[in-house]
């Protein structure tokens, strides 16, 4: 079924004694902004939970593949994607010996369209996302109908630094300098206790382009609501996703800006005078009283259920 409505939605999580998004030009430190102190998570953090929870949740059913996952050959999907559409005439390879094994970049203006359109029905994250298809073996770009805001902390974070010790060591050499004790040594970094919040949004108009349906809109809200529990590790602590208010416009357009329903989910520290460490340290407030005309919280959707 197609997407009709615009969405709009603020999605809140937590992390406690865990590294929820680390920076790898950092240290792998957590993500911090330099100014105020407050957390960070990436869009691209939360999309990987969103593929991997598909993964899971679908089991290799058809059309609901991820085009970026662990250990994927991009060129070869989309050379798959030629074959599959009857253009495999245009993978030829080119004559020149400085091009080697590389396929022709640029495919006829059908049958890119076509691999687009099988790219589309084919991968989930690809008609969710987006993503750009044009490198090697050329399937366009598809520009996503949902799309999410890097998530911020409610308040600043503190990051900690453990030292962490390995009852072993890589190498000989390292046990002989160690005389057989055989310890090595290591750093962890954690936060004690964040409160994350990200903005999200659907396009119906996107979702029309890329075949994004109703039943991939429940299927990514039950992501976001799932996903922690099946991407547990020593590293990220316990995260929890605590908070999920879906604004559903009654048209495709919109009937009211985005950061006008955002503002209606406030959150604050129940006690400013002390460090929050857990989820109950803080208050979640939702303004639905009044909403915009046409636009309602879905309450399929909300986490906890909320509105109509």
């Amino acid at each position: 079924m197609n997407l009709e409505n615009r969405y709009d939605f603020v999605f809140v999580f937590d992390v406690k004694d865990g590294n929820p998004n680390g920076d790898p030009d950092a240290g792998n430190l957590p993500r911090v902004d330099a100014e105020t102190g407050c957390g960070l998570v990436t869009d691209v953090c939360l999309k990987r939970k969103v593929r991997n929870f598909v993964l899971v949740d679908k089991e290799d059913m058809d059309g609901y593949d991820i085009y970026v996952k662990e250990k994927a050959i991009l060129n070869q999907i989309h050379e798959a994607a030629y074959k599959a559409i009857g253009a495999e005439s245009e993978l030829e390879e080119k004559g020149s010996k400085d091009n080697g094994d590389k396929k022709k970049r640029k495919g006829s203006k059908d049958s890119v369209s076509d691999a687009r359109r099988w790219m589309c029905k084919n991968f989930y994250d690809v008609r969710t996302f987006g993503a750009v298809m044009s490198t090697g073996v050329n399937c366009g770009q598809v520009r996503g109908p949902v799309q999410l805001t890097f998530s911020r902390s409610a308040d600043p974070i503190i990051a900690q630094e453990h030292s962490i010790t390995r009852m072993a060591v890589t190498t000989e050499k390292e046990a002989e300098s160690q005389s057989g004790d055989n310890r090595t040594m290591g750093r962890k970094h954690t936060v004690p206790y964040g409160l994350y919040i990200a903005h999200g949004f659907v396009s119906a108009h996107l979702a029309q382009q890329t075949g994004f349906g109703e039943s991939d809109l429940e299927l990514f809200f039950r992501a976001l609501a799932n996903m922690f529990e099946h991407d547990r590790s020593a590293t990220r602590g316990e995260m929890t996703t605590r908070g999920l208010y879906v604004f559903k416009h009654d048209s495709k357009l919109g009937n009211a800006p985005a950061h006008s329903l955002f503002e209606r989910v406030q959150i604050a520290l129940e006690d400013p005078s002390k460090p929050p460490r857990n989820f109950s340290d803080y208050a979640i407030e939702v303004n639905d009283a009044d909403l915009p005309q046409n636009v309602v919280l879905d309450s399929r959707f909300c986490i906890p259920e909320i509105g109509g």
